[in-house]
């Protein structure tokens, strides 16, 4: 099932009496299609709008504006119940006091008129759901008898037995350990290709968005800043947001200036760009863009090393860069290059990003050109959609909210009365010494007159 949002805005009204203009704009003018059959990640960092864009999907929250279309199917008014959706919360949300077999079978005891089945399909039906999600032994347990993995695994066959033409995953994976975390998200895309049920998935997890992901869709404070296929946006990133929030370790980012047709961070000259004019920039060099060189323009004082087996985990510092510490992943067997507290890098062009320093957007210089051009022209002819933001960072007018002067709040009956106590207090503490100390000059000068004569 296709589903396509088309300028989909969420507003939520100021909870500030005095202020009724200070609105909550959650997701702004978001335009997006899904293709049939597709996983989507929808990821940001948390209050980005990702939850609430599923929410309006789901109908559990309605838009403040734009449309909703399941195929040629407006469903922006209709209820969740008859839009054919199946809803994975985070919290899995089972009936405790129910077994497996009956938190499955709940929503097919509710369907209604011609769309209700008979006991032997309803149970056919939950079986089939619960073997294709591999829980069909714990049937007859309760919720509170199973882990957190197979608790998980209920919820998405009670989704799943309804047949439904999207499913929502709302971070599904975030109540889970780190080993059942991998092990359930390969489930998932297990479950999502045998099924070819059209699912978005909710995360702020960007290694688990790009591990099971079709495509991603990258937001920030309501706006979506980058969409298209997971390895694509880590290798081609639009802005530095996108640039920063995917990968792990993260981007190392440098204050540095083109000038010449060269990349300058500092007074070093770390790599060529020509035909890029004169200016100032950021410069991300992914952690894996990093060539021991004794001949090579960036240096950086090493702090230590981080083994990882086959590759290892130079740590240094660098005075232009905006990272606490300057990550560079490099080969085991280099290791013994390094030699003293000063390490010199070459660099790989295609794992260096420009960015402009005032609008944070791409800066294209070299090969990047020609491979960033070859890229879209590939997702063009294999029918993927791809977008990136256009105009001003969301980041502005938070910025602009932020600066605003905050009136100071008004004072109670009991604080001005207490203010005032604490003045007079003051004063009367300020003027005890200068009283004490003119008496006393007086006594001493009385003395001193009573022994002259």
């Amino acid at each position: 099932m296709k589903v396509v949002l088309e300028h989909l805005t969420k507003i939520f009204p100021s909870r500030n009496k005095k202020d009724k203009n200070a609105e909550v704009v959650a997701v702004n003018d978001f335009n997006l299609e899904i293709p049939d059959g597709k996983l989507i990640g929808l990821l940001g960092p948390s209050g980005c709008g990702k939850s609430t864009t599923l929410f309006m999907i789901s109908g559990l929250q309605a838009p403040s504006s734009g449309k909703i279309y399941f195929g040629d199917d407006d469903v922006t008014k209709l209820s969740p119940e008859n839009r054919g959706i199946g809803l994975v919360f985070q919290n899995y949300a089972l009936y405790p006091h129910l077994t497996v077999q009956q938190n499955i079978l709940f929503p097919l005891q509710n369907l209604k008129g011609e769309n209700r089945l008979s006991k032997e399909e309803m149970l056919t039906r939950a079986n089939e759901v619960a073997k294709l999600v591999q829980i069909d032994e714990f049937m007859n347990r309760k919720p509170s008898e199973l882990s957190g993995g197979q608790q998980q695994r209920v919820a998405i066959a009670r989704a799943l037995v309804k047949m439904p033409r999207v499913l929502l995953l709302d971070e599904p994976l975030s109540n889970l350990d780190a080993r059942l975390r991998l092990q359930t998200r390969e489930e998932i895309r297990r479950i999502q290709r045998d099924t070819k049920i059209t699912t978005i998935f909710v995360t702020h997890d960007q290694e688990e968005a790009m591990s099971i992901s079709d495509f991603i869709v990258v937001m920030k404070l309501g706006v979506i800043m980058q969409t298209g296929k997971p390895q694509w946006v880590y290798d081609d990133p639009a802005n530095l947001f996108v640039a920063k929030f995917l990968g792990t370790p993260p981007i190392n980012v440098f204050s540095g200036k083109v000038e010449g047709g060269k990349v300058f961070i500092g007074e070093e000259c770390v790599i060529e760009a020509k035909g890029v004019e004169d200016q100032e920039v950021y410069v991300g060099i992914r952690p894996e863009g990093f060539l021991l060189d004794e001949k090579g323009g960036l240096t950086g004082e090493v702090s230590g090393i981080d083994v990882m087996g086959r590759d290892i985990s130079v740590v240094s510092t660098n005075a232009n860069s905006l990272n606490p510490v300057v990550r560079s992943i490099i080969s085991a067997d280099e290791m013994g290059k390094i030699k003293g507290n000063v390490a010199r890098f070459s660099l790989k062009e295609h794992k260096v990003f420009l960015f402009n320093k005032e609008t944070e957007d791409r800066v294209y210089f070299g090969g990047q050109i020609a491979a960033h051009e070859q890229m879209l022209a590939q997702m063009q002819a294999e029918g993927e959609f791809h977008s990136s933001h256009e105009g001003p960072l969301p980041r502005e007018a938070d910025d602009k909210a932020k600066e605003e002067t905050v009136p100071e709040p008004k004072k109670s009956f009991f604080s001005k009365v207490f203010r005032k106590k604490k003045v007079e207090f003051v004063e009367e503490e300020n003027e005890t010494p200068a009283e004490e100390g003119a008496e006393g000059q007086a006594a001493e000068q009385a003395e001193e007159r009573k022994e002259s004569e």
